[in-house]
């Protein structure tokens, strides 16, 4: 039996998920299915299932849709090439990239035209590496380790420059830039980090409750980088940690603790959160509050200028009300949440 169980925050969606389904959603409800979505939107089971029992049909390919089709891109960025074969393939086409993967793209390609060879450090294979990787393939080089910098022989050693995947892990990003430091006196590093502000904080809440418990619930999938960070950032604490996918999972578990602590990654939904802590039914819940997170990120710019002109079109054909309001059909986005987005579909 869990005496205490300590609810962490911040936890789940940040801004970029939370604008990436929110983004999807909306298309949902204005163009006929199937959209195609270039890699899963964001990286939770769930929150894919759900996507693809309304009419989304994940490819990882732009050969994979048919012509004239609508399509989105991902959250987690798309390279220049991709991007534009989506483009022409397509007839309307979203990007849903995150704006602070947009800031590494551009970081990327401002440094390759000063001819800056860049090491990039990051995960193979996952789909924001991917993309980063594609701004500039011939100016980048990826790094998954301080080790792989042995084998880094760079043309220039005063002109190699340092980005990142938003979601690794803290202490991966620091053995790397300390070894980087070391090796290259005059190393280029972006003046605000490139890791996630969500990543981080996550990371940093749960090393500040980890002494205080036996054990640490991580909710999310085993696909999403960032949740695999936070997991490792545990690991290294030498805390018990365990990574839930869905509230079913909690029976692997044979022995919580007394003390236990739950979080969940920055794509997990909160009521997977909440559905394993009512399993737990600890005999007490705590809450802590690290920090508060008010990060925005609007809506697509695309997105919007549809909303717009559909807006425009309907005040054409429909009079206004009596109180003189227009008749709107896309309300302030603020004022609704991924969440929301999802319970509607």
């Amino acid at each position: 039996m869990v005496d205490n169980l300590i609810v962490i925050n911040p936890r789940g969606f940040c801004a970029g998920v939370e604008m990436a389904i929110k983004a999807l959603s909306w298309m949902l409800k204005i163009f006929p299915t199937p959209i195609y979505c270039y890699h899963e939107i964001v990286h939770n089971d769930w929150i894919v299932e759900v996507f693809k029992k309304n009419g989304v049909i994940f490819v990882e390919s732009p050969q994979e849709i048919p012509t004239d089709s609508v399509a989105m891109l991902s959250a987690h960025g798309t390279s220049p090439e991709i991007k534009e074969r989506f483009l022409k393939k397509s007839s309307i086409m979203i990007d849903s990239v995150c704006p602070l993967v947009t800031k590494v793209h551009h970081e990327a390609k401002t440094l390759s035209e000063k001819r800056t060879h860049i090491i990039y450090v990051g995960h193979s294979g996952h789909d924001e590496a991917v993309g980063a990787m594609g701004v500039a393939p011939k100016s980048m080089t990826l790094i998954e380790s301080p080790e792989d910098l042995n084998k880094f022989i760079p043309e220039n050693p005063n002109k190699v420059a340092l980005l990142a995947q938003t979601t690794l892990a803290i202490s991966e990003w620091d053995n790397i830039l300390e070894r980087s430091k070391d090796l290259y006196p005059n190393l280029i590093v972006p003046r605000k980090s490139d890791l996630c502000y969500a990543t981080t904080n996550r990371q940093e809440a749960a090393k500040e409750i980890a002494p205080e418990v036996n054990t640490i619930l991580v909710v999310g999938s085993s696909t999403s980088s960032n949740t695999k960070a936070l997991v490792k950032t545990i690991n290294n604490l030498d805390t018990e940690v365990y990574m839930l996918n869905n509230v079913d999972e909690i029976n692997k578990i044979k022995n919580l603790g007394k003390r236990v602590a739950i979080t969940a990654g920055a794509s997990a939904p909160d009521h997977i959160v909440q559905e394993i802590i009512n399993k737990i039914n600890p005999k007490k819940i705590e809450y802590f509050i690290n920090t508060e997170e008010e990060e925005y990120f609007p809506l697509p710019i695309e997105l919007r200028k549809i909303y717009k002109n559909t807006e425009v079109l309907l005040n054409q054909i429909f009079p206004k009300s009596k109180n003189n309001k227009s008749n709107r059909i896309f309300a302030n986005d603020r004022e609704w949440t991924a969440t929301d987005a999802l319970v509607a579909l």
